[in-house]
């Protein structure tokens, strides 16, 4: 069992996928492209895939991971293509993308604790990134897998169909901002800070 998720990095915009080691179970958290290639080289199997969001660059290898692995999918809701925003990326592209759909074998709620081989993980839902963004705070290890919510000195786009950069702030500073300083925070994209540095240093939250 770890107690910090080790880090893969990949695709076309950096995306960061974290994989966490419970105990029984090995958990990835988001799917960006190249991850199901890395799992196979290291011999790796996840037994689950928890995404913090369905944007194309956290989900491009998830329906590879699912169908390799034989692992569920969490996310907060259902598999959307609206939440995926294909158009956007071929947009920014120039060019067409296959993008695998997946099933979601459970959705996650606020209300109801994740419990992984006896480690309890909060289950916050912060949209106005994206309308599914979830942040999942670890209370064993005193960690946060944040998904695009909060980088270092940074936080997620919101000029993103559905986005709203009203909606997040107050969702970082009501979930985010009572967490303990100390508190690590792993992001979707960049390297990791922490709550109580983005507190006294972020740019967009004052």
């Amino acid at each position: 069992m770890s107690d910090q998720p080790s880090t893969y990095c990949g695709g076309l915009f950096q995306t960061n996928g974290y994989l966490l080691d419970c105990g029984k179970n090995v958990v990835l958290f988001d799917a960006p492209h190249g991850v199901h290639e890395a799992l196979q080289s290291k011999d790796i199997a996840p037994d689950l895939l928890i995404l913090t969001h369905q944007h194309h660059d956290h989900i491009m290898d998830a329906a590879a991971v699912a169908s390799t692995f034989q692992c569920p999918i969490y996310a907060y809701s259902e598999y959307d293509e609206d939440l995926v925003l294909k158009s956007n990326l071929e947009a920014a592209t120039a060019r067409s993308w296959e993008i695998p759909p997946f099933s979601v074998s459970k959705t996650l709620t606020e209300d109801e604790p994740l419990d992984i081989d006896g480690r309890e993980f909060q289950v916050l839902h912060i949209p106005g990134h994206s309308p599914d963004s979830l942040c999942f705070f670890d209370k064993t290890s005193g960690l946060v897998i944040g998904g695009d919510v909060l980088f270092q000195n940074g936080i997620g786009r919101t000029d993103f169909p559905n986005g709203s950069y009203e909606v997040l702030i107050a969702g970082i500073k009501d979930k985010l901002w009572g967490l303990p300083d100390e508190t690590v925070v792993y992001p979707g994209h960049g390297p990791q800070t922490s709550i109580g540095s983005e507190k006294r240093n972020n740019p967009f939250i004052r």
